[in-house]
């Protein structure tokens, strides 16, 4: 067994966590990183992942990439967007999956630790523009478990995917619980 994974699954059974569900079939991926309500989720979430020897990638501004922590950001998986380009986010994080055949992008479609209304539909739009499909990952406090669920192709439907996601986190507790809004993109209403 590789050293990472090992430090990754012995760090969450000292932590009292433990790992459910299986590494997905798919080689690349949009990887939903929910509930998103504390800084301790980071940690917890790249154990989870790690421990399914995933190699998980997200998304940060361009000025994080900057000077000597440039090559620390990269090495920890962090791909630099520029939101002032033309063709967006979503444009750019399509190409990103087009150059690497085996990237899993983490998104918190929450966008903050905050309690948000609605989710940011980022996540969609990119697995959609990207032809990929979407991973539910969550880490639910109250059991002390996180994992992988299942995939979700997307479809032309988006009430219809986003109420699979919402069944799928519906018993998903963050460690504050108050700060976890509705899963509901703003586009659905």
């Amino acid at each position: 067994m590789r050293i990472r994974p090992a430090l990754a699954k012995g760090f969450l059974r000292l932590s009292g966590w433990a790992l459910e569900g299986e590494r997905p079939a798919a080689r690349s991926y949009v990887l939903i990183a929910a509930p998103h309500t504390t800084n301790w989720d980071l940690l917890y979430f790249l154990a989870h992942a790690w421990a399914f020897e995933i190699e998980v990638s997200w998304m940060g501004k361009h000025t994080l990439f900057r000077g000597p922590m440039g090559p620390v950001m990269r090495c920890l998986g962090g791909i630099p967007v520029y939101r002032d380009r033309v063709g967006g986010l979503v444009a750019q994080m399509a190409r990103a999956f087009e150059r690497q055949p085996d990237l899993v992008l983490t998104v918190p479609p929450e966008g903050t630790r905050r309690y948000v209304a609605h989710w940011k539909s980022g996540f969609y739009q990119i697995a959609r523009a990207a032809n990929v499909p979407i991973v539910m990952g969550y880490l639910d406090y109250t059991r002390r478990r996180g994992g992988l669920g299942p995939a979700l192709v997307t479809t032309d439907d988006l009430r219809q995917d986003m109420d699979e996601i919402r069944a799928f986190y519906a018993d998903k507790r963050g460690k504050h619980p108050e700060r976890f809004g509705e899963v509901r993109l703003k586009e659905e209403t």
